[in-house]
């Protein structure tokens, strides 16, 4: 209870001498260290505000403004035209300007701030107009136009020299209104291909109504949004889409991303660790202090850094309706879960962030400590797995007061949450099923051994390996991928580890141990953690993840085809998915829309009437290698101007949901909008970014590479895809299916290891186990009667035809092949029945 006790600044007893008052001076100190602290911050971001203010002015360039104005009065040349002695005649008489001389100074000083000011202001406004310009995305490479290199020319002009993170941010312009004619019609095109003449007639109507009769009013008002907010999507789109969601946001909201996986820094748990933590809060310090240079396109085009500022101390409160973002100016511990206990871990000593050894040390205390998890606290962290109202009643009612609250609070007010686990995970390039179990381990854990309300979870296995778990409301992929690139160049690079795994430096042993955080869990308070928990587990198990790495060939060589590497993927995903399924269904793709100010993404409705041409003819398999590329070029070529389209603000579905939402608040029905809306994506897919900073040159050093992250599938019958092309000769690919499906095979066989892996060691669910496998069986059956009459049509047809070219030899060779493929079917049959029945036993 040590540190109880220096939590306590002075105690005082009252005694018949008097009060006798006894004050603790290594607690004083500590308030005085963190009080300098904070007022530190506060400069820094007094400064950075006017720094980021006055951008692209500096206060340099408003010395050259006043010593050019006071040098033009010393050789009788007045570049004021007058106005410093207007100004001048205008200053108060009093103390301050006593002299001439002192006014005169005074007014050419205020001339000079005014001129000064304005030439900001026209930078910005010219600056802004110029990121207006989109032009040089669509010019082919290699065939830059004059404007172009005009454009940018002024643009590296007017960008000034050393930026700060949010230094371009005034300067961005907004996302713009599409005309609703564009819209609709770039609609009506992404789906012709999809529905057949009736259902594509129907929705022609349903869109030419709208257009003409619904529209214009919904418009106006989306138009009016978007002069006065800042974005006319992002709120809304946040809030709907991500908060107002009343399902547990685990496999569903929440995405993961791995670690480095074809090297390895160190095998000791808490040392990875110390580093890994280290360097977060460092590049918290750089996001604080604006050191972070903003990323920008081509090294040229500013990308917007509105979703940096709740990277950390943020965390989503649950609510009955609606959850809630709570980010927190500042925080100096991280919350730890370890072996079902919860951990309050301090990040500073006094105002020095703690060394990577002391951060070490502190988490191999919590991996030593054998004290047992307190009732009710082991699956605690399920609730956050679970309905989002369960949750938000249970915090209400068991969290709102006392021991609970407080250590409720230590959570949610933490920087970020760090989860402890037990288990290791790698991946094994000679164990095809390594890589999903540690992405299904990031994904959803054991359902309680993450906190999916954090902004984000650091995950280290027992073996040295790390990954996130991401809460999605806050910010978009991309955003946690700059972290993520950073913490493991530092970790890589600059922090490093002795010979036996350990961080550099010697800890010092006087610091204070972690925190454990006291609970008191009442039984009802249990009974709802275990329905969460039951909620969340059978929404994980429900879950299919395959990942892997490509290695035939990476962009290196589809570069060299002359095609983007991503139109690439895309297409190939629609020749596979097309293969699954024998059809093609709405595609989602994740485009940004960082070029505007709080821009996040936008739909590529990548399913184009060019790609499902290129799959036809592909599936087809007689068409000339001529043909297919030509037609590989058109869908290619379709596909990246779609992209770019969305990357502008000319996509399709942000629109038509912020029409949508203004449609709902007015009151006013709309079967086209509520159609579209309600449209299935059964195969949503996102390729994740790389490279965004270059701390390390890839061609130095080519094994340091993510696997890059994936997520949930959106919809039951479909597939989530998330893919990195990673280097130059590698794609790293993540596809989830459910279980539950029968449209979705991911790996029948090669994954069966996966299917039957349980999160939780201790337990084994054969119900869930003999479902799958009857299921299973049932689907087999059916495909085998399908298989069957397939394959005696084609008998007889073939008998037919050789009755008819009096051929008996090939005819008893068809009817051998029909025997052959019925003693095979009854075979299968055998062998799922003897392995329903070992299941049996088993259980």
């Amino acid at each position: 209870m040590a540190e109880a006790h220096q939590a306590v600044a002075f105690q005082f007893t009252v005694t018949p001498e008097g009060v006798d008052f006894q004050l603790s001076r290594e607690v004083l100190k500590h308030i005085y260290l963190s009080g300098i602290r904070s007022w530190k911050k506060r400069l820094i971001r007094i400064k950075n505000g006017i720094l980021r203010g006055v951008y692209p002015g500096s206060p340099t360039s408003w010395l050259v403004v006043v010593m050019a104005t006071a040098g033009s009065s010393y050789y009788n040349v007045d570049i004021s035209m007058g106005l410093v002695y207007y100004i001048q005649r205008w200053l108060p008489e009093g103390r301050p300007y006593r002299t001439p001389y002192t006014r005169t100074l005074f007014s050419m000083a205020i001339f000079s701030t005014g001129v000064w000011m304005m030439g900001i202001f026209f930078f910005r406004q010219t600056l802004k107009l110029l990121l207006s310009y989109h032009g040089w995305m669509f010019e082919l490479h290699g065939q830059t136009s004059h404007l172009t290199r005009v454009w940018a020319v002024c643009v590296r002009l007017l960008s000034g020299r050393r930026p700060m993170l949010y230094s371009f941010q005034t300067s961005l312009p907004k996302l713009p209104v599409p005309s609703v004619p564009a819209t609709v019609h770039r609609y009506l095109e992404s789906v012709e291909h999809l529905l057949d003449d009736e259902q594509y007639y129907r929705m022609e109507t349903l869109a030419k109504e709208f257009e003409e009769k619904t529209a214009p009013r919904l418009q106006k008002y989306l138009v009016l949004k978007s002069w006065w907010a800042t974005n006319y999507v992002s709120d809304w789109w946040e809030e709907y889409v991500y908060l107002r969601g009343r399902n547990p946001i685990v496999v569903n909201s929440n995405y993961y991303v791995m670690d480095l996986v074809l090297v390895k820094n160190t095998d000791v748990q808490a040392a990875r660790l110390g580093n890994a933590v280290h360097a977060m809060i460092t590049y918290r310090r750089k996001l604080d202090r604006e050191e972070i240079k903003p990323v920008m396109a081509l090294g040229l085009v500013p990308m917007c850094s509105y979703q940096m500022e709740r990277m950390f101390n943020t965390t989503r409160i649950p609510g009955k309706d609606t959850d809630v973002l709570q980010h927190l100016p500042d925080s100096r511990h991280v919350a730890v879960y370890h072996k079902g206990r919860f951990f309050k871990v301090w990040l500073y000593e006094g105002s020095c962030l703690l060394k990577p050894r002391d951060l070490e040390m502190q988490f191999q205390r919590i991996l030593d400590d054998p004290s047992p998890p307190q009732p009710g606290e082991e699956r605690l962290a399920a609730l956050t797995a679970g309905g989002r109202v369960e949750w938000a009643q249970a915090r209400q009612a068991f969290f709102s007061s006392g021991k609970n609250k407080a250590a409720l609070d230590a959570i949610e007010r933490a920087a970020f949450f760090v989860a402890l686990d037990e288990e290791s995970h790698h991946y094994d390039p000679e164990d095809e099923a390594s890589l999903s179990l540690y992405g299904k381990a990031l994904l959803h854990g054991n359902c309680y051994n993450r906190w999916f309300d954090k902004s984000f979870t650091l995950i280290s296995f027992k073996n040295g390996q790390l990954g996130l778990n991401t809460e999605h409301a806050w910010a978009d992929a991309p955003i946690i991928g700059h972290l993520w690139e950073f913490v493991l160049g530092t970790d890589s690079f600059h922090l490093g580890y002795t010979e036996t795994g350990h961080c550099l430096g010697k800890p010092n042993p006087v610091l204070p141990p972690p925190q454990r955080l006291q609970w008191d869990i009442p039984k009802q308070c249990q009974a709802v953690i275990e329905s969460s928990y039951q909620v969340a587990k059978a929404l994980a198990d429900d879950v299919e993840l395959y990942c892997f790495q490509f290695l035939p060939f990476g962009k290196g060589l589809i570069k060299k085809c002359r095609t983007s590497p991503d139109a690439f993927v895309q297409i190939a995903l629609q020749l596979a998915h097309f293969r699954d399924r024998g059809k093609f269904c709405l595609t989602y793709e994740a485009s940004m829309t960082r070029m505007f100010r709080e821009g996040r993404t936008e739909t590529v409705r990548s399913c184009t009437r060019e790609s499902t041409a290129f799959v036809q003819a592909m599936v087809q398999g007689h068409h000339l290698n001529e043909d297919l590329q030509r037609l590989f070029r058109k869908a290619a070529e379709k596909h990246q101007n779609m992209y770019r389209l969305a990357m502008t603000g000319a996509g399709i579905d942000r629109h038509l949901f912020c029409l949508y939402v203004v449609s709902k608040y007015l009151g006013v029905e709309s079967p086209f909008l509520a159609e579209v809306l309600s449209e299935p994506w059964r195969l949503s897919t996102s390729q994740i970014a790389q490279f965004q900073i270059r701390m390390f040159d890839p061609n130095k050093y080519p094994k340091h590479l993510g696997a890059g992250g994936g997520f949930g599938p959106v919809a039951d019958d479909g597939y989530g895809v998330s893919y990195m092309i990673a280097g130059e000769n590698t794609i790293f690919f993540h596809v989830s299916s459910k279980f539950s499906s029968s449209e979705t095979i991911l790996k029948l066989h090669a994954l069966n290891s996966i299917r039957m892996a349980d999160p939780d060691p201790g337990e084994r669910n054969y119900d869930n186990m003999l479902k799958m496998l009857s299921d299973l069986n049932k689907d087999l059956e059916k495909l085998l009667e399908e298989m069957e009459k397939i394959s005696v049509q084609a008998t007889w047809m073939a008998y037919d035809m050789v009755v008819m070219r009096t051929n008996p030899a090939l005819a008893e060779s068809m009817r051998r092949l029909e025997d052959a493929f019925l003693n095979c079917k009854e075979e299968m049959e055998k062998k799922w029945q003897e392995l329903l029945s070992e299941a049996k036993r088993a259980q």
